[in-house]
This record gives structure tokens, C-alpha cells and sequence, in this order.
């Protein structure tokens, strides 16, 4: 695959990657509010065993192509997932005081986030 057609493909997935994450972060406020970022935490987690799954695959090779990594790993987990949407978040309660609130944030996404990309790996490493 050239070079220009792999840089489109990181390129659409990233754009539904964003996109998906946009509405994610709508549906969520709508349901639970903005006193917690529930939706950067449920991307997270969400993305980590997607990863945790693609990887899989990719490593053992029998479910998906490595030609798939470029739109769904780099490009649509890429956009989807929010490192520094998590980290400002965290600095936004850390600096409204709520410090229980900060430390759960971290706390949750790391753990959560490290147990979901384990659980995704380990699921496609059972299915083959």
C-alpha cells in the first residue's frame, strides 16, 4: 500500500474517530451531566479494548489483516481516545478543589483503561 493511500486511510479513521467521540461526549452529558467526565473515561476504556483486541489480532494474525492498524489503531482510536482530553479534565477538577474527584479520574482511567486493553487481548487470544 503507498504512502498516500495509507495517510488517507489514518485520515478517515481519525475523522469517524472524532466524530464518534463528539457524539459520545453529547450523549453522555445529556445522561449523567458534566460534573464528572464520564464520556472522556468511557472512551478510554472503551478504546483500550478495542486496542487491546486489535492488537490481538494483529499479533496473532489469523483474525484481521495488519493493513486494518493504520485506520483503526492509529487513525480512529487515535481520534476516538483522549489522553490529553483526560488530562485536562483532571486539571480542571484539580483547580476547582475537587481533589476526590481528580484522584478518581486518574485512578479510574488508568486502571479501567489497563484492565480493558488486557481483557480486549486476552478475549481475541480465547476466540482463535
Amino acid at each position: 500500500m503507498s504512502y498516500g493511500i495509507t495517510l488517507f486511510i489514518v485520515a478517515f479513521g481519525g475523522a469517524v474517530g472524532a466524530v464518534s467521540r463528539f457524539q459520545i461526549t453529547n450523549w453522555f452529558i445529556q445522561w449523567f451531566g458534566n460534573s464528572f467526565p464520564y464520556a472522556t473515561l468511557a472512551v478510554n476504556v472503551g478504546g483500550s479494548f478495542i486496542m487491546g483486541a486489535l492488537m490481538s489480532a494483529l499479533t496473532h494474525g489469523t483474525l484481521i489483516s495488519p493493513h486494518w492498524r493504520p485506520l483503526i489503531g492509529v487513525g480512529f482510536l487515535g481520534a476516538l481516545t483522549t489522553f490529553s482530553t483526560f488530562s485536562f479534565d483532571t486539571l480542571v477538577l484539580f483547580t476547582q478543589g475537587e481533589w476526590l474527584k481528580a484522584a478518581l479520574n486518574i485512578i479510574a482511567n488508568v486502571l479501567l483503561c489497563l484492565f480493558a486493553v488486557a481483557i480486549g487481548y486476552q478475549l481475541l487470544i480465547k476466540a482463535q
